[in-house]
């Protein structure tokens, strides 16, 4: 689906405009959806959908589970629509910003609603929707929904800090919590339930106009998390279950001392003895949320940044060889046509492009990384586009188009993008600009940030990388996605032959 030319908007579900603190499944995402068909847009991009926690920076990236789903995305709204919450339940309304999200104010908020919720659906009589959905998703629902019910009890502690014997699963410890703990576990399924069918609605919506969703898979999963602890054999831990290396990447774009994620590394060896199973039912799991994947850190496939888990950053580190080639002809022989698009940044050796040629994965083009010095044979700059490529402005973890123009670019860079587009180019035009160059570019697929079709600057930027706190917090308002910007796109769109058919 991505071999003939489209665009669409990256908008995170958590940026759209909504009365209770976050951007939801309601009423809005189904404007943003018209929206998004009026103006002839093709996809509708967003980040990863598993659950956040204050405690790691509410970062999507940073989740318990790579199989679950975030229930601050669920409407209020959609759930008095179902009977489950009266309009009475919505109030006190605290007083939420319209431009950023408060997680502290909203997690407790959306903690008392879901609460309400949950107990008028156990006193309803119909729960067949809701069997059918846990009987098909047990493979990974049951143990994510002991796992949040055992932190709860142990105060949010690691599970490697468990009693041993809940730590290593032994069967007893784990039928007894299962007994003990039974209601929290089905209120956390529930949950999930909840969230499948408001997304799903949601999905269709889309598709019915010609939408389709690109989702984000992070290669990595978060130690402290069920798909861990459920399968500590697939990672690289000691003999009490602790990471003995980590990952990251080494010094770049972004941080000197490079970016040192935490995550423990896969033992590829194990994961290879089974078919890669488990990575197999993630990536089909995630077909079945979006229609195109775009997997984060694709490079760490064929070779990954390892940094013993005792270093405070990654310098440290060292380049370790992984199967990748071996793992996506697995893939591809189980999802023929893979949808899915290689974050192919950063330092790229040939094996990566070798690997993604071989599939037909096309790569991604960011424009704020074109008009160095080495412009004219730059590989994100659209003379040297290909048709087999993603092409954006930027990123979420790039600055925004008009804050890279004031703080980034330099005055030379300015001068090189000047020259390029044949006018002068400041920051009250940037945007435009980089939109036009992406629009008119070769690569069959153009993604704009919400933020730079929108002009705003560096207050509206999704995620600064190795800064810890205060990202993910934009929001954009009602009165923003006005008529004028949806003409301006649309004629884009059409004119460069991006039309949604």
């Amino acid at each position: 689906m991505l071999n003939s030319r489209g665009s669409g908007i990256l908008l995170h579900l958590t940026s759209l405009p909504s009365p209770f603190g976050i951007g939801d499944f309601g009423p809005w995402a189904y404007r943003f959806a018209d929206f998004l068909a009026e103006t002839k847009q093709t996809y509708w991009q967003c980040l990863p959908l598993n659950p956040t926690d204050i405690e790691y920076g509410n970062s999507p990236y940073h989740s318990m589970s790579a199989f679950a789903c975030n229930p601050l995305l669920l409407s209020p709204e959609l759930l008095i629509q179902e009977g489950l919450l009266t309009e009475a339940e919505l109030e006190p309304l605290p007083s939420f910003s319209q431009e950023r999200v408060d997680f502290d104010l909203v997690v407790s908020y959306k903690d008392r609603l879901l609460c309400s919720a949950y107990d008028r659906f156990k006193r309803q009589e119909a729960k067949g929707e809701y069997r059918s959905f846990c009987s098909q998703q047990t493979s990974w629902l049951d143990d994510f929904a002991l796992f949040v019910a055992l932190k709860k009890e142990f105060k949010g502690r690691p599970w490697s800090q468990w009693p041993d014997n809940l730590r290593d699963r032994e069967p007893e410890a784990l039928f007894s919590a299962r007994e003990r703990l039974s209601d929290r576990i089905q209120e956390q399924k529930f949950l999930q339930y909840l969230f499948f069918k408001q997304w799903s609605s949601l999905k269709k919506y889309c598709t019915e106009r010609g939408i389709k969703i690109i989702g984000d898979v992070p290669i990595y999963v978060v130690h402290d998390s069920a798909d861990v602890w459920m399968h500590p054999n697939l990672f690289n831990l000691d003999q009490e279950k602790r990471p003995l290396t980590v990952a990251g990447v080494p010094p770049d774009y972004f941080s000197r001392t490079g970016q040192l994620w935490g995550n423990p590394v896969y033992r590829w060896e194990v994961l290879k003895s089974t078919g890669y199973e488990w990575w197999t039912k993630r990536i089909a799991h995630n077909l079945n949320l979006f229609d195109v994947v775009r997997v984060d850190h694709f490079r760490g496939f064929m070779a990954y940044w390892e940094v013993p888990a005792t270093e405070k950053n990654a310098v440290n580190g060292k380049w370790v060889e992984a199967p990748g080639m071996d793992f996506f002809s697995r893939l591809s022989a189980a999802f023929p046509d893979l949808p899915m698009i290689a974050e192919d940044l950063g330092t790229i050796t040939p094996d990566v492009w070798a690997t993604m040629e071989h599939f037909g994965f096309p790569g991604m083009k960011v424009l704020l990384f074109a008009f160095d010095e080495s412009l004219p044979r730059n590989a994100y700059a659209p003379h040297n586009h290909t048709k087999n490529a993603v092409v954006y402005t930027g990123t979420h973890d790039n600055n925004t188009a008009k804050a890279w123009l004031e703080k980034e670019a330099g005055e030379q860079g300015r001068a090189r993008l000047s020259v390029y587009v044949g006018k002068e180019i400041t920051p009250e035009n940037v945007h435009r600009e980089l939109i036009r160059l992406a629009m008119m570019s070769v690569a069959n697929t153009a993604i704009l940030p919400m933020q730079d079709l929108l002009g705003l600057g560096e207050w509206a930027r999704m995620n600064r990388p190795a800064q810890e706190k205060g990202n993910w917090q934009w929001r954009f308002i009602p009165e923003q996605l006005s008529t004028p910007l949806a003409k301006e796109l649309r004629g884009m769109t059409e004119i460069y032959g991006r039309n949604s058919t």
